[in-house]
């Protein structure tokens, strides 16, 4: 099995502390931020930060959906990692200062893909899917900051 991994990131209006408040707000601005490719959205845990545990479906394609099953760490200051329990998914969001009032957000996740053609696949299309996703959450992510 090969790594997949997809990455992004966007310069987000807001100072880096509020914008990871926003990002690791689970319960009342994580909901805001998602497209339609989440379903079934729901805090079980927490819902501020490490400690947090949340579920949701992430329909990448028409075909592929994932039961998704989040724990949520903190392992530095500026970093959000979610692991999925149910799947090798990991997610990790990185807030770092830019220019002015500005913030800039990476988010990368990997998992293990799978093999042969069908993996070749995965790594191929998956990775274009998702970073399409993530550049709609990233804007949402925006405006809620900024208003």
């Amino acid at each position: 099995m090969a790594q997949v991994v997809v990455t992004a990131e966007r310069v987000v209006e807001g100072e880096p502390e509020r914008v990871l408040a926003a990002l690791a707000d689970y319960a009342e601005t994580r909901p805001r931020m998602l497209t339609d490719n989440y379903r079934e959205y729901e805090v079980r845990e927490g819902g501020r930060g490490a400690g947090t545990r949340v579920h949701w479906k992430l329909q990448a394609t028409k075909k592929r959906v994932r039961d998704c099953l989040v724990e949520v760490s903190e392992p530095e200051p500026g970093r959000l990692v979610e692991r999925d329990t149910n799947s090798s998914m990991v997610t990790t969001w990185t807030v770092r200062p830019a220019d002015g009032n500005r913030s800039t957000v990476h988010v990368e996740t990997t998992w293990r893909g799978a093999s042969g053609i069908g993996g070749f696949f995965e790594r191929t299309f998956a990775p274009l899917g998702m970073r399409r996703i993530y550049d709609e959450v990233l804007g949402k992510l925006d405006t809620i900051v900024r208003s």
